[in-house]
């Protein structure tokens, strides 16, 4: 039976790797050099802090020759029956998150998706998905949006190539409302929005989606995303180099001023789309 991923059994799963790793002789420092990992993530695991993914449990129980332990009592996130395990850490990382900032190249940030935009995206997937996966993915994606109730934190920034705006997901309906959406959040102060207009040409972040994200009491980490993969970087180096392309990305971008017209502009036209 699986075991659900909660804080007791994080603590539990940590306290398990210490006893192994001090059993073996060996230093925080000296398993991540076997396991390939960083020192800090060890440590976090340990704490109880982070989950780590499959991938790092499997590495950890090679390194340690735990037969198999630290992977068959690795704790299942709830919704790992539909989400792939890399989006699922992220989904995790982005619940503990104070600050976020997100780079879009095609498509609206699942945050900020609307619940027919969601369904547009959902349904063109392929292969197809069943309708009770196709729902639980969509109240998934939906629940994501809650972290913006709380007015302060997560304090979010999300930088929108134009063509997140232009792709006509769905028809100009619903990307009318998707749209009027943001601008609203924009409007009231609860997220920050850049967009990257076409007149830019190549910019720093053109390869694809990116999410940094900070924390209370951890290191910052990068997550990238592309077809059917996405990883959660953590080394502090290339975090920062992450960091950095962002910010070279962001100083091409328009002002949140300028951005917010812009998507009203586009809303508008998608609005007069809908009228014969």
């Amino acid at each position: 039976m699986a075991i659900e991923d909660s804080p007791e059994s994080r603590l539990r799963y940590g306290e398990e790797l210490r006893s192994r790793r001090e059993a073996a002789g060996l230093t925080q420092e000296e398993l991540s050099a076997r396991a390939i990992m960083s020192r800090t993530h060890i440590a976090h695991i340990e704490a109880g802090r982070r989950r780590p993914n499959l991938e790092d449990a499997q590495r950890l129980d090679d390194a340690l020759q735990a037969g198999g332990v630290l992977v068959r009592f690795l704790p299942s996130h709830g919704e790992g029956r539909t989400l792939p395990e890399h989006f699922a850490e992220a989904l995790e990382l982005e619940r503990q998150a104070t600050v976020i900032r997100e780079y879009a190249p095609k498509l609206v940030p699942g945050m900020l998706q609307t619940k027919a935009y969601a369904s547009e995206v959902l349904q063109s997937g392929f292969p197809p998905k069943a309708d009770k996966e196709r729902d639980a993915l969509l109240v998934t994606r939906l629940g994501r949006a809650s972290l913006l109730e709380n007015f302060k934190t997560p304090v979010t920034w999300y930088l929108l190539d134009e063509a997140v705006l232009r792709r006509p997901v769905g028809g100009p309906g619903v990307m009318c409302e998707q749209l009027c959406h943001i601008a609203e959040l924009g409007d009231r102060h609860r997220i920050r929005v850049h967009v990257l207009p076409f007149s830019v040409g190549p910019h720093a972040l053109l390869e694809g989606f990116v999410s940094l994200m900070w924390f209370k009491d951890l290191p910052p980490v990068a997550y990238l995303e592309a077809l059917k993969t996405g990883r959660v970087l953590e080394n502090p180096a290339v975090v920062r180099e992450c960091q950095a392309v962002y910010d070279h990305a962001l100083g091409d971008a328009l002002s949140h001023r300028k951005s917010l017209a812009l998507i009203r502009s586009i809303a508008e036209d998608y609005e007069h789309a809908q009228q014969p």
